[in-house]
C-alpha cells in the first residue's frame, strides 16, 4: 500500500525528526500529491531543502503555533494523513509547565479536534520512551516490549504531558468522521534518537571540545539503552502510515503503541557519545563524576536551592534526579511488535547510521570551535 495522492500534514517540521520525515516522503512516495509542513518557525535551510527538492508532490510551508485553533483548522482542510511530531522536549525543567503543556498537551487535542472536523482518516502521534520510564526507582528493563507489564511513576513534567498527550492521541481512535469514515490513530514510542543535525549531540559534542575533545562519563557504561537512529524513526512513521491506509493491517495498528529501535547495539547514553566520534580522535572519562547515590543526593540538593531561589532568581540546575535516573537506568526495547504489525525493518543499518552521523560531525566540529571560542571572548 503506497501513500499515492495522498495528501499529508507533518507537524515539527522545522525539527530534527520533523525534518527527515519530510526528506523521506519525498525520496520514498513519489505520488504524494501533496505535503503540508507545520512549524512556529523555519530555518533558512530547511526551507531550501523543502522547495529545492526536484519532486512532482507539491510542498507547502504554514508556519503557525500549535496552540491556535483557528489555524489548525484550516491546515487540516483536505488532508488524508497527519504525522505530528511537533513538542516541546525539556529534560533539565527549562521550559515553564504551562507552556510544556500547552503545547504538548493541548496543542495535541486542539489537533486531533481539527483533524475530526477536517475528516482526516489517519493520524499518526511521534511519542517517547519517557512515557514508560524509567519510573521514579530506576527499575530497569531489558528487551521489554508493548506487553512488558511497567509501573510508570515519573512525575517529571515533559514525561507527563507525552504521557497525556499519547493517551489523547489513542483515545481519539475509531471516531466517526462526518463523511462517514472513521478516525484512525497510533503512536509511535521512540528510543532515543540521534542522527545528523541532533541538537543533543550537538551539545554534548560542545562539552566535550571544551574538556579537550574528551566526552563527560553522564552515565555509568552498564546502564544499557537501545538509540534509535533519525532515519529509521522516520521509516518507522511512513510504514506505520501505509499500515493505516491498508484495511487489513490498520485492524492490528489503529489505537494502539508501538515501540521504534533498530539495531544499533545496546550501550549507555555516554558510550553512544564515544563511539560515534572516537574515529575522530575523542576520548571519554572513565568513571562518573562521583558514585551515582552521591550523584542522586547532590542531584536533589540542587533542586532543593532551585526551589529557595524561585522567589528571588530563576535557578536552574545542570541537573536533576529524573536525569540522573534516566541515564543511568538500563532501559532496552524490542521493535518485535512493529515489525509484525506494520512490517517496520530499519531502513538503515548501524554500520551505515553510525558513519552518517560520524560524518555531519566532522563536518561541524570547526564551526563549534569557532563558536565556543567567540563565546568565551
Amino acid at each position: 500500500m503506497s501513500l499515492a495522492g495522498v495528501s499529508c500534514l507533518v507537524t515539527g517540521a522545522g525539527g530534527f525528526l520533523g525534518q527527515r520525515i519530510v526528506r523521506l516522503l519525498l525520496e520514498e512516495e513519489k505520488e504524494l500529491a501533496e505535503i503540508r509542513t507545520l512549524d512556529k518557525t523555519f530555518s533558512y535551510e530547511a526551507r531550501r531543502n523543502f522547495t529545492n527538492f526536484k519532486s512532482q508532490t507539491v510542498v507547502k510551508i504554514l508556519e503557525g503555533d500549535i496552540r491556535d485553533a483557528m489555524f489548525l483548522n484550516s491546515a487540516c482542510q483536505g488532508v488524508s494523513l497527519v504525522i505530528h511530531t511537533a513538542s516541546i522536549i525539556d529534560t533539565l525543567g527549562l521550559v515553564e509547565k504551562q507552556l510544556l503543556w500547552e503545547v504538548n498537551v493541548t496543542g495535541t487535542q486542539l489537533l486531533l479536534d481539527a483533524c475530526v472536523h477536517s475528516n482526516v482518516q489517519h493520524f499518526i502521534y511521534t511519542s517517547t520512551i519517557e512515557v514508560t520510564g524509567p519510573n521514579c526507582r530506576g527499575d530497569p528493563i531489558c528487551n521489554g516490549d508493548e506487553d512488558t507489564a511497567y509501573e510508570s511513576t515519573s512525575g517529571f513534567p515533559y514525561a507527563q504531558s507525552k504521557r497525556l498527550a499519547e493517551t489523547s492521541v489513542l483515545k481519539a481512535n475509531g471516531q466517526a468522521l462526518k463523511d462517514g469514515g472513521i478516525f484512525l490513530t497510533c503512536a509511535l514510542r521512540s528510543m532515543y534518537i540521534f542522527g545528523e543535525e541532533s541538537p543533543f549531540l550537538q551539545n554534548h559534542l560542545d562539552k566535550s571540545l571544551l574538556n579537550k575533545n574528551v566526552y563527560l562519563r553522564i552515565s555509568r557504561k552498564e546502564a544499557l539503552v537501545n538509540p534509535v537512529y533519525v532515519g529509521n524513526i522516520a521509516w518507522a512513521h511512513i510504514q506505520a502510515a501505509k499500515a493505516l491506509r491498508n484495511p487489513e493491517k490498520a485492524k492490528h495498528v489503529q489505537g494502539h503503541f508501538y515501540y521504534i529501535s533498530d539495531d544499533t547495539p545496546h550501550m549507555s547514553y555516554a558510550d553512544l557519545n564515544y563511539e560515534l566520534t572516537k574515529e575522530l580522535g575523542f576520548g571519554i572519562e572513565p568513571h562518573p563524576p562521583m558514585p551515582l547515590m552521591m550523584l542522586y543526593y547532590f542531584a536533589l540538593l540542587l533542586e532543593i536551592v532551585s526551589f529557595l531561589l524561585r522567589p528571588f532568581v530563576k535557578y536552574i540546575p545542570s541537573t536533576n534526579r529524573h536525569l540522573v535516573i534516566l541515564l543511568n537506568t538500563q532501559f532496552t526495547f524490542s521493535y518485535g511488535k512493529a515489525w509484525r504489525d506494520f512490517g517496520y525493518v530499519p531502513r538503515y543499518k548501524w554500520k551505515e547510521a553510525k558513519q552518517r552521523t560520524n560524518q555531519w560531525i566532522a563536518s561541524v566540529i570547526p564551526q563549534r570551535r569557532e563558536y565556543l571560542k567567540n563565546k568565551a571572548a
